[in-house]
């Protein structure tokens, strides 16, 4: 499903703002195995060879393993030199001319899922901002896997599409789908993945997550009445009973932003409450 590949697509993305973000003139990492204990490295920001491409990383072996093995970030400042790692990996590393190097674990529920490393080719001391930067870098990939891990949940208790609760688009009386708790199910992975599509770079998979977000609304509605994007994204978060402040925080914007989007969404579908949007834009299908 899409939600899957939105943390490979965050992961491909990130060494190059990881190094953005740093200025660090190199950066690469990978996600771990699916139902495996190693990290591939697979993701590339200016390197200059081949020599860690592919390579398998496994937990306590290396700086990217012993980052896995303790789930927190680790650095060295001259790799082939340091004796607060195992040298498993020196050969790629020297090949790639690589000498100090930071390696900061993606963690998602407790659970060591990628690792991202930067790296000078000098041997000198990587800063405390560097690190933040880093770590915010990595920060960004855990939310995409969160969000994905969160729809592919809400997706599998709905049963939708198929299943027990009916395997048919969703009506805007709550029928078919599942009504009561399924019914919210459904709406609160509309909402996620809603809140996901905005953060996908990959406009083949944004488009495929929009998609998905179709499959959950009804094709039965007022097809003159339109919101613009964000609009519905707010809406959607309305929708499952977020707050103002909890819809900002999920979609990555203001609070008073939030306001915005959802006075705008008011005035377009003629409602003068949160509630009354709600109900007017799940009237015009676009909305589970």
């Amino acid at each position: 499903m899409a939600a899957d590949a939105a943390g490979t697509m965050e992961m491909r993305a990130a060494p190059a703002r990881l190094r953005r973000a740093t200025g660090l003139p190199v950066a690469f990492g990978g996600l771990v195995e699916p139902g495996r204990q190693r990290m591939r490295i697979s993701e590339f920001s200016g390197a200059t060879g081949l020599a860690l491409r592919g390579i398998a990383v496994t937990p306590g072996n290396g700086l990217g393993g012993k980052a896995v093995a303790l789930a927190r970030p680790c650095a060295v400042v001259d790799y082939s030199l340091s004796r607060q790692i195992s040298h498993e990996y020196d050969a790629a590393v020297a090949e790639e001319g690589l000498r100090s190097v930071l390696a900061i674990p993606v963690v998602v529920r407790r659970r060591v899922r990628g690792v991202l490393y930067g790296a000078l080719r000098t041997a000198q001391p990587l800063g405390d901002r560097t690190l933040t930067a880093a770590v915010q870098v990595a920060r960004d990939v855990e939310q995409a896997l969160v969000v994905g891990d969160e729809v592919r949940d809400l997706l599998s208790a709905a049963a939708w599409p198929g299943g027990a609760s009916g395997g048919s688009r969703a009506g805007t009386g709550g029928a078919g789908a599942g009504a009561g708790a399924d019914w919210e199910l459904v709406r609160e992975a509309h909402a996620a993945l809603r809140a996901l599509a905005p953060r996908i770079t990959d406009p083949d998979l944004r488009a495929e997550l929009l998609d998905a977000c179709g499959l959950l609304t009804s094709d039965s509605g007022d097809q003159r009445v339109t919101l613009a994007a964000r609009e519905l994204d707010v809406l959607a978060c309305v929708a499952a009973g977020a707050t103002n402040a909890a819809a900002a925080q999920r979609l990555g914007l203001r609070p008073e932003t939030v306001k915005g989007y959802l006075r705008s969404a008011m005035r377009r579908l003629g409602a003068h409450t949160r509630g009354e949007a709600v109900v007017a834009a799940r009237r015009a299908g676009l909305l589970p």
